[in-house]
């Protein structure tokens, strides 16, 4: 006979990947292995397969399974024709069939059948004269006849024996593996919802295959308020969005997504006419819950208390979702009243203020700079030098360069502004007055509307700010940047004051922005000349063809290829500061902690350097 153990010891002898890889190909992906989904055609991936749980799963048509169900659905094999192959190639004997047990093992029920048997179970028993607790608690809810028939509610007598007695006509084992009942050494296996409101889990067919239970007793303490079914052959938590199979439909045509922090939020949205929420099942938002969300809407919002708590939790949903992001593709952010739910706030306010809270959600990267900048009073220099490590840690997070680099110039702007707020309007060009012609058929423009070369001494101290002063490609490209594109000067004008070791011809150019004049190339160079300094050639920054260079770049364009370049040029200084600060330390103390710290600073430098090389020829070309 075939018991639940010794199949246990079949499936952990089979590695699923090489399995599934034999007729499907596969992709690795982290932990896991990506794939098209050979039960249903698509063209991106949404199948995967992970060797750690032994299970597939298909996030577009919800296949799921383990080694057996592969071999019996998708190889067509019966169920002991597929044990008997993948007995064989594991080297373990097949125990010798009973044949009354082979005979209802043909005609056994799926673990599908034990959770509808189990549903219908627990709706009957809400009707029922014990299902009065239940009934009340609903009640206090608001809930109407038509959102509990909708959803499912049913309950579970405080009863160890109850569901057992009712499911006999199961075997004892496959009660166990849907996550019903719990098998403890030495005792006989019971309910494991027990005096409880019950909700079932869906998959994104409206299949029932697992549940969630609240606690209706009063005072019991030791027992969780809220307890869902573990991870069965049907359900991965992690992997699954309560609601789904509802919501999608209802997305389709409002193109909004809402993710809320538990089940009973889910339902008070739909009985106020949100119909496309859903949530989570007791753990923090996953990146394959993410994923998921993204197959539907490109900006799901997601919908958190406004306590302490809601706020970490929008934060774990922050960092999940950072080295994901895609064009196009986000998350937004709207937070309750601290003290109310959903349920509270339609209760309070009605339907139209959760509207207007969920059309009010804020941008992720508002969130993130507003939780950063909030979470540590930032009183002395070292406290703010905390905030900028903090954005930049989350910076370094994000995998898509392009992305990356946007959120970096981002985040940056809002530290400088709050860091070193300005005092005086000392990089804007007054617009209306006359523009400088530049040199104009080989003679130069009209002097007294340019600005007048720098003194000696303005040169002084301009040089000495820049003592040692890299001159190098980067710089050299930056440098001829802003002078072919004199306009953006002002923009980056506060960001490159504020960097140490510039090349000084970038300080001369600065002490431009205080002109009347408009800028113009012409101008820049000859200020450049004047003061017996070089205008930057092709020669400096060979092998760095910026697309800002080219002949044919459009302003709009260049203006964001430049302001990526100067965020490189920005960020260069303190990233090699920071690396021989680190490696110094390690010379010096030799510890794990400080190799550690020297390794992730020089990993973080040759991805720099490889960020360069990519956007000075991906934008030339």
């Amino acid at each position: 006979m075939l018991t639940p153990q010794w199949l246990d010891q079949l499936r952990s002898r089979i590695t699923l990947s090489a399995l599934i890889g034999r007729t499907t190909r596969l992709q690795k992906a982290g932990r896991e292995y990506k794939a098209c989904c050979p039960f249903h055609n698509e063209k991106s991936p949404s199948f995967t397969v992970n060797d750690e749980k032994g299970f597939y799963h298909c996030f577009g048509c919800s296949a799921h399974g383990d080694a057996i169900r592969w071999m019996t659905d998708h190889q067509g094999l019966s169920f002991m024709d597929a044990v008997k192959e993948l007995a064989a190639e594991a080297g373990m004997d097949v125990p010798a069939p009973d044949p009354r047990a082979a005979q209802a093992a043909e005609k056994r029920d799926t673990l599908h059948d034990v959770t509808a048997a189990a549903q219908a179970w627990f709706k009957q028993g809400l009707t029922a004269p014990q299902g009065g607790p239940a009934r009340a608690y609903l009640a206090t809810r608001g809930f109407d006849a038509r959102t509990v028939e909708r959803f499912g509610f049913g309950y579970a007598p405080d009863d160890r024996q109850a569901l057992k007695r009712a499911l006999e006509r199961f075997p004892e084992a496959m009660l166990i593996e849907a996550g019903l009942l719990i098998e403890v050494e030495g005792r006989d296996p019971y309910d494991r919802f027990r005096g409880r409101l019950m909700l079932p889990i869906e998959d994104a067919r409206g299949r029932v295959i697992a549940f969630g239970g609240r606690i209706l007793a009063k005072g019991k303490t030791d027992a969780p308020k809220y307890l869902n079914s573990p991870d069965t052959p049907l359900f991965d938590k992690g992997r699954t969005l309560y609601n789904l199979h509802r919501a999608a439909p209802a997305a389709r045509n409002s193109g909004r997504l809402v993710v809320v922090e538990g089940y009973m939020d889910v339902i008070a949205l739909a009985a106020a006419g949100i119909d496309e929420a859903v949530a989570p099942l007791g753990t923090a938002l996953t990146e394959h819950q993410i994923e998921l969300l993204w197959r539907r809407v490109e900006t799901p919002i997601l919908c958190f208390d406004g306590d302490a708590a809601g706020q970490r939790a929008a934060m774990r949903a922050i960092s999940r979702a950072l080295p994901l992001l895609k064009p196009a593709h986000s998350l937004r952010i709207a937070r309750l009243p601290e003290g109310l739910d959903p349920d509270d706030l339609i209760k309070a306010k009605g339907p139209r203020a959760m509207e207007a809270l969920l059309a009010e959600a804020r941008s992720l990267v508002d969130v993130l700079w507003e939780s950063e900048r909030d979470a540590q009073p930032l009183v002395t220099p070292e406290d703010k030098a905390g905030l900028k490590a903090r954005l930049m840690a989350h910076v370094d997070a994000i995998q898509h360069p392009d992305i990356a680099n946007l959120y970096r110039r981002e985040l940056q702007d809002r530290y400088a502004a709050f860091a070193f707020p300005r005092r005086e309007n000392r990089w804007q060009p007054d617009q209306a007055r006359p523009a400088f012609s530049g040199r104009q058929g080989g003679q130069r423009g009209n002097w007294k509307d340019r600005p007048a070369p720098s003194t000696p001494e303005s040169l002084k101290r301009l040089r000495h700010a820049a003592s040692g002063g890299a001159r190098d490609g980067l710089s050299a490209a930056v440098l001829a940047g802003l002078i072919r594109w004199p306009a953006e000067l002002p923009r980056h004008a506060e960001t490159l004051a504020r960097t140490p070791g510039l090349d000084p011809r970038f300080f001369v150019l600065l002490e431009c922005c205080d002109a009347a004049a408009a800028l113009e190339s012409g101008m820049l160079a000859t200020i450049l000349l004047d003061n017996g300094l070089e205008v930057p050639g092709a020669a400096e920054y060979s092998g760095l063809r910026f697309g800002f260079l080219t002949g044919d770049a459009r302003a709009d364009q260049a203006a964001a290829e430049l302001a990526q370049a100067v965020d490189l040029l920005v960020e260069r200084p303190a990233l090699e500061a920071a690396l021989a600060q680190a490696t110094m330390r390690f010379e010096n103390e030799l510890t794990e902690d400080a190799f550690a710290e020297q390794q992730r600073l020089l990993k973080r430098k040759l991805e720099f350097d490889v960020r360069l090389r990519q956007m000075a020829t991906r934008q030339a070309g």
